[in-house]
């Protein structure tokens, strides 16, 4: 029971704040300062989320296959490849690397 309530509370927070933004759009202006530092602080959040996951946590021995792979979708990003091209890239560069001991 406590599960579906705890769902449903999600849902139902997911679905306002979705609404939130069409519906606040016109009303609330912020200033120029803070919509840059809002813009900055997605790219820093999205930088830190992909270096925490780009290198293994842990206390055994892990190498530059996954790091790499996570490079290569970098670049290929950045320079505008189609996204089943990043992912299947960065995908077989960590497991060439991680087949030849790299791991």
């Amino acid at each position: 029971m406590m599960l579906a309530v705890g769902m449903i509370a999600l849902s139902l927070g997911t679905y306002a704040f979705r609404w939130a933004g069409p519906a606040l759009r016109d009303r609330i202006r912020f200033p120029q300062r803070a919509v840059r530092l809002l813009e900055i602080g997605a790219t820093v959040l999205l930088t830190a989320l992909v270096a925490v996951t780009a290198i293994p946590a842990g206390t055994g021995k892990f190498g530059f296959a996954l790091p790499a792979g996570v490079l290569v979708a970098a670049v290929l990003a950045w320079r505008k490849a189609p996204l089943l091209a990043v992912i299947v890239a960065a995908a077989a560069t960590t497991a060439v690397l991680r087949l030849c001991g790299v791991a």
